[in-house]
């Protein structure tokens, strides 16, 4: 008796809560990209093409804005090349 009333709350809860019924799946569509080379560029100019490419830079460390034009990175991961998923981030050491 109470399974019927159930399923017709969780019939109108669901779809307001935007969760699929009858355990469907849903793809989400991730754009990718190619990851550029910025390697023996400063740091100024890696973080301007990472961002045309909605990619993110990681770093150990604070440095100031004024720092960034004189930092040199010297390795990157992913390396150039691959294929990644925008938003993802880019790992650099100088």
């Amino acid at each position: 008796m109470a399974a019927p009333v159930a399923g017709k709350i969780l019939g109108e809860v669901l779809p307001y809560l935007e969760l699929q019924q009858d355990n469907e799946e849903t793809k989400v569509e991730s754009k990718t990209v190619t990851v550029p080379d910025i390697t023996y560029k400063t740091l100024a100019e890696a973080e301007k093409i990472l961002k045309e490419y909605d990619l993110q830079i990681k770093y150990d460390g604070n440095i100031e804005t004024k720092e960034k034009e004189n930092i040199i990175i010297k390795e990157q991961i992913p390396s150039s090349g691959i294929t990644i998923n925008t938003g993802s981030s880019i790992n650099v050491s100088f």
